[in-house]
């Protein structure tokens, strides 16, 4: 989800920024942050939440 050594998240966060800025006509400053939570992957309620449908 994350991808390739952060590639997606830094890729959405770019995104999210200058969509931000374009909004505000400002530059903005976004700071991201990663929770992790145990074992996501082997719990089908979570998948689902993250839009995988099993």
């Amino acid at each position: 989800i994350i991808g390739r050594n952060g590639q997606m998240l830094k890729n959405i966060g770019e995104q999210s920024r200058q969509d931000i800025e374009n909004m505000l006509e400002a530059h903005v400053y976004l700071d991201l942050w990663v929770k992790v939570k145990k074992n996501w992957r082997d719990s089908e309620n979570n998948l689902n939440q993250l839009g995988y449908r099993l």
